[in-house]
């Protein structure tokens, strides 16, 4: 049984590199932050209002977390998602745990890229939604998202291409 964890920064790389390990790999590919965006739309919310909103609703993580939990106890998976790998960490479930991170400005670049607007509109957005996740994370599970000691790969992603990221993964595999 294979599990994967992919966490990481927004604009970190995170999304290119599953669907890359997904092709390579032939395992399912779960992305946690589509259920969070497809909640947050449900509640007529932009991401950064539904992460405040977050802040003092604890049913919408738990919710997150509990189907997270499931697909990784399923197994053969790349589950990518900001808790992925605390999940698997503090549920005892043997997994490649692997942060992916890079600076503010690659990451703004890359959002922009994505889905537009400008790079200091995306930095505040970047910084706000990190606020709120940090509070969030240590509020309800005590943990310090920059404590990176669970991982067993932590990569900076800002001078690698995908495919090298994918590379130095299938290594540790």
């Amino acid at each position: 049984m294979t599990v994967i964890t992919i966490s990481g920064t927004p604009g970190s790389g995170k999304s290119t590199v599953c669907n890359l390990l997904e092709e390579k790999l032939k395992l399912r590919y779960v992305y946690s932050g589509m259920i969070f965006r497809s909640l947050a739309k449900k509640h007529n919310m932009t991401l950064a209002d539904f992460g405040k909103y977050c802040e003092n609703n604890r049913e919408i993580d738990h919710e997150l977390d509990d189907q997270q939990l499931e697909i990784l106890r399923k197994g053969d998976v790349i589950l990518e998602g900001r808790l992925a790998g605390w999940l698997a960490y503090k549920n005892k479930i043997s997994a490649l745990k692997v942060m992916l991170d890079t600076d503010m400005q690659t990451r703004a670049e890359r959002i922009v890229k994505r889905e537009n607007g400008s790079i200091e509109e995306r930095k505040k957005e970047i910084i706000e939604r990190e606020k709120s996740e940090v509070a969030r994370y240590k509020k309800y599970y005590d943990i310090d998202l920059k404590d990176t000691s669970i991982y067993d790969l932590v990569i900076d992603t800002k001078n690698l291409t995908p495919d090298e990221i994918v590379e130095i993964i299938l290594e540790k595999i």
